[in-house]
């Protein structure tokens, strides 16, 4: 599938048609709907290119929430680590 951006959208928003595809991408990788490898695909740019983009907006590589460290913390008790 290809996607067409209107000029009204590019005009509106200010931005060439490869920046237009950054920002949908890394939306898309924060909002957890796309992994860093296919965003990047989207955004046409290399993985490391992706990461350090990722880097200059401040937005985390990897999401480790509350959740995500009561599990490691439980998975680590049962084991008899902790």
């Amino acid at each position: 599938m290809s996607l067409v951006i209107a000029d009204e959208f590019l005009d509106a928003s200010q931005l060439t048609p490869t920046e237009f595809l950054q920002e949908i991408a890394l939306h898309l990788f924060e909002s957890g709907r796309l992994t860093c490898d296919y965003a990047a695909k989207m955004a046409q740019m290399e993985s490391n290119a992706f990461r350090d983009l990722l880097k200059a907006r401040k937005i985390p590589l990897y999401h480790y929430d509350l959740e995500d460290f009561e599990i490691d913390l439980q998975n680590l008790q049962e084991l008899g680590r902790l």
